[in-house]
């Protein structure tokens, strides 16, 4: 994916692209979805989790970065 495609995304595919990225090294954010409040920021709201998901997580990071 090129960088204009990244910046043309819209929050929705975002949202889509993350969850499935995540559900596929079995991480889900539960409250994970377009922040509706600034439609034209085109944010995503990641939402709270439990310290565990955070630590796997972050552990999933770690891993992408190493490879």
């Amino acid at each position: 994916m090129t960088t204009k495609e990244l910046w043309d995304d819209n929050a929705y595919s975002a949202v889509e692209s993350l969850r499935a990225a995540l559900g596929g090294v079995g991480i889900v954010l539960p409250s994970l979805r377009v922040d509706l409040a600034s439609p034209e920021l085109r944010l995503v709201e990641l939402g709270r989790v439990r310290a565990d998901v955070a630590v796997r997580l972050a552990q999933a990071l770690r891993h992408g970065a190493e490879e």
